[in-house]
Parts: structure tokens; C-alpha cells; sequence
């Protein structure tokens, strides 16, 4: 990856810087044109954060101060869609293989804590298995976990941080990017411990679970209640019963059938239909009045 081009402030002002940032980010392809827009939102930040100071120190109109804090909150919403995307496409390029991973030290080492280095192994940039790390896109360690941070906040609660800018220019407060990153993690914490609370439920209710049937109490189970075909017999006969008498009568149904659908009636089916629920019907009642099954 190359390095990032320097970003010029000639002839820009901060409403400009901010747009530039925001149209760098739309049209992105790359991850160093994300990289690129991040870095572009927070130079519109910086400008704005001093702006917004230098006015306080002047005693400046509370419009102008209230201005420039709402630059630095459009720049910081811009910037943290750039981390975003910037998380998006790190972890992606780890599951292509294109970025070295965690637990990598074979094919880079770690010297700062914050910076990722390649080794001098044969695995090093140039060769032929060359693994890119952290440090051969210009990252750190701290970068990446805070794009991911708020990355993941915003699945859980979308539009958490504009919602966090909103509430500080509310209260005339400034923006900033550490109450971004509080506002971040207090919302992931608060998805950590319902998970945490899901899964003691869950625990509870595994442990407050009944032992599972003997074959003896299943057998008693099935002698009163009977299989679930069993019961599926008794429920057809219902829905029988139902759609019959939802039926006109009889003599009403022959009139209404009409002529070009005569042909499709057979009554043969119908009889044995007939024979079957009236044997049934007779049957049924003598288990019940003898109390054993009729047709033993």
C-alpha cells in the first residue's frame, strides 16, 4: 500500500475541509482511500477543535463558538463512518489471508505494542509469501481496535454517534472524539452484560430442566395421551366435521354444483366417506358406553 498523499489546506476553509472529507469517503473503492478519508475528517476535526478554542479564548459570540462545535461534529461523523469502513475492510482483508492476523508471530513480531512489524523471516515484504502487517499500511494496534469499537457500536445502536454529537451541541458542550469512543463503549458493555445475562437464563433453565422420560413413564405417557398420530386422528375428524358444516344442505349443494363441474364429482368416494364415519360413529359409541374398545 502507498503512502497517504498529503492533505493541503490552501485555499480551503473549514466548511470546505469538511465536505472534501465526506465526498473522499462516498466515493472510496480502496482501503487507502478509506484511510485516506479518515485522515481528511480528522485534519476538518483538528481545524474545527482550534477554531472553536480560539474563539473561546476571544470571548467570541456564542454562534460562532456554537458553529465551530458543530463543524467538529460533522467532521467526527465523518470520520467515524471512515473507521467504519476502515474496520470493515482490515477484517476482511485478514480473512482473505491479505493482512497478517493475531497470533502471527511467525511471520511478523511485535516491538512497540502498538505497532505490528514484519519480521526478517522468509516471510518478510518482497519475498515470495510476503504477509502484510499493521505497520506496511500505516496503522497501529490502538487505530484499529478504535474502528472496530465503533464500528460494532453502531451495528448494535445504529446511529449512536451522531446521536452522541447531538446531545453535546445540545448542552453547548464540545464534541469530541473521546465521548465518541465512551458513548462506543459503554454501549458495547451494555450488549456484553445482556449476554451475559441471556446466557445465565439460559444456565438456569438448563439446570431447571426435568430429567428426560423413563421408557416406563413414556409408556404411561403414550397410554393416555396416545402417540402424536394418535392425536393427529382425532384432529383430522374435527376439521372433518368443520368443513362439513360449513356445507350448505344437501339438496342446496347438488343445485349450486355447476354443470362444467359434474364430471369431476364422484360418488363412490363420498359413499365410502359416508360408511366410514358412520362406523365410526357407531363403534366410537359403544367403547365409550362399555368402556373397552368396540372392535376388540
Amino acid at each position: 500500500m502507498t503512502a497517504l498523499a498529503p492533505i493541503s489546506l490552501a485555499g480551503e476553509n473549514l466548511p470546505g475541509l469538511i465536505d472534501r472529507a465526506a465526498t473522499m469517503l462516498a466515493s472510496a473503492k480502496t482501503a487507502a482511500e478509506v484511510l485516506e478519508a479518515r485522515e481528511a475528517a480528522g485534519l476538518a476535526y483538528d481545524v474545527a477543535k482550534r477554531a472553536a478554542r480560539l474563539k473561546n479564548a476571544k470571548a467570541a459570540h456564542d454562534d460562532l463558538v456554537a458553529a465551530a462545535h458543530r463543524a467538529q461534529a460533522d467532521a467526527l461523523e465523518i470520520e467515524a463512518a471512515a473507521k467504519r469502513r476502515l474496520a470493515d475492510e482490515y477484517d476482511a482483508a485478514q480473512e482473505r489471508g491479505d493482512v497478517a492476523g493475531h497470533g502471527g508471530g511467525r511471520n511478523f513480531k511485535v516491538g512497540d505494542p502498538n505497532v505490528e512489524t514484519q519480521s526478517d523471516g522468509p516471510n518478510r515484504i518482497g519475498g515470495d509469501n510476503a504477509i502484510v502487517t499493521m505497520a506496511d499500511l500505516g496503522l497501529r494496534r490502538d487505530q484499529v481496535h478504535d474502528a472496530r469499537l465503533i464500528r460494532d457500536a453502531e451495528a448494535a445502536d445504529p446511529g449512536i454517534v451522531r446521536r452522541t454529537l447531538d446531545q453535546k451541541l445540545e448542552r453547548g458542550e464540545e464534541p469530541t472524539r473521546s465521548a465518541v469512543r465512551r458513548a462506543a463503549e459503554d454501549r458495547l458493555q451494555r450488549s456484553l452484560d445482556r449476554l451475559q445475562r441471556i446466557q445465565e437464563s439460559v444456565r438456569r433453565l438448563e439446570e431447571d430442566r426435568p430429567p428426560p422420560l423413563t421408557p416406563e413413564m413414556r409408556a404411561r405417557q403414550i397410554a393416555v395421551f396416545g402417540t402424536q398420530e394418535d392425536r393427529a386422528i382425532h384432529e383430522r375428524l374435527v376439521e372433518i366435521v368443520e368443513r362439513i358444516d360449513e356445507q350448505p344442505s344437501p339438496a342446496e349443494a347438488v343445485r349450486r354444483i355447476p354443470p362444467a363441474s359434474r364430471h369431476a364429482v364422484e360418488i363412490a368416494p363420498m359413499r365410502r366417506a359416508a360408511a366410514w364415519l358412520t362406523d365410526f360413529t357407531t363403534l366410537y359409541e359403544q367403547e365409550v358406553h362399555n368402556g373397552t374398545y368396540a372392535t376388540e
